[in-house]
């Protein structure tokens, strides 16, 4: 695969690596991005996911956003894919700094990796808004049981541990993240399609010259990037590790 050669060459020149990845790294685990509506989409649900999965719709409709985020956003079979394994390795290496990532389904720490920045939160964490007791992938799933929404034990909505829209990102894995990329000698961003804000922002902050993009498809920093791979995430990293 062209650039693949390159790619090599570069990871094994370099010490400061930071990978910044999206829903393509995950949808190789057939995890389906979200945005992608199938053909059933419609008949399923009056809205937009953009719309389903906001602070606002959360508040309103608790009925209807659980349902969603149940049967397009939980995927706990899951398991990691090459990608997720030769992140791993990277940092086992030394190489890799952190993986900034904007996928909630936890691939990345059930690959191994040790430092993962979640810019969206995560499925694997859940706290009652009343008590803000931890329940886990598990249990919350366990409160929903015959159940519309999950409760907690005090009667209390559980609420997800993910960022939706018209919710800010966490600061300090914000600041955690600029500070990755500031000083990363290259920067890997793979699996998205850099139109997400603010979190597709962060790249701005990469200073480096060794700015490598592996997507399937054309992004807005192509002509940015000091190489492009157009592939599979997974057959790419796996082949160049």
């Amino acid at each position: 695969m062209e650039g693949v050669s390159q790619l090599k060459e570069w990871i094994e020149a370099s010490d400061n690596i930071v990978f910044f990845g999206g829903a393509g790294v995950s949808t190789e685990s057939n995890i389906p991005d979200f945005r992608g509506v199938d053909g059933l989409y419609k008949e399923q649900y009056k809205y937009p996911p953009e719309t389903i999965i906001s602070h606002s719709f959360y508040v309103k409709k608790p009925e209807e956003f659980y349902r969603f985020y149940c049967n397009k956003m939980i995927f706990p079979k899951a398991k990691p894919n090459k990608a997720h394994l030769a992140l791993r390795k990277l940092e086992d290496m030394g190489k890799l700094k952190a993986v900034i990532t904007q996928n909630i389904d936890g691939l990345h720490q059930d690959a191994g990796s040790r430092e993962v920045l979640e810019l969206h939160g995560s499925v694997r964490r859940n706290f009652c808004t009343r008590c803000m007791k931890f329940y886990n992938l598990e249990e919350m799933l366990s409160a929903m049981e015959g159940k519309e929404v999950p409760r907690c034990d005090c009667g209390g909505l559980i609420k997800p541990d993910v960022v939706l829209y018209e919710e800010s990102l966490n600061d300090g894995v914000m600041s955690k993240a600029v500070s990755c990329i500031s000083n990363a000698d290259m920067l890997i961003i793979g699996g998205t399609s850099l139109t997400v804000y603010p979190a597709a922002g962060l790249i701005d902050y990469y200073r480096g010259s060794r700015m490598v993009l592996i997507n399937k498809t054309v992004t807005p920093m192509d002509e940015k990037a000091d190489l492009v791979i157009s592939g599979s995430i997974g057959e790419v990293l796996h082949n160049s590790v």
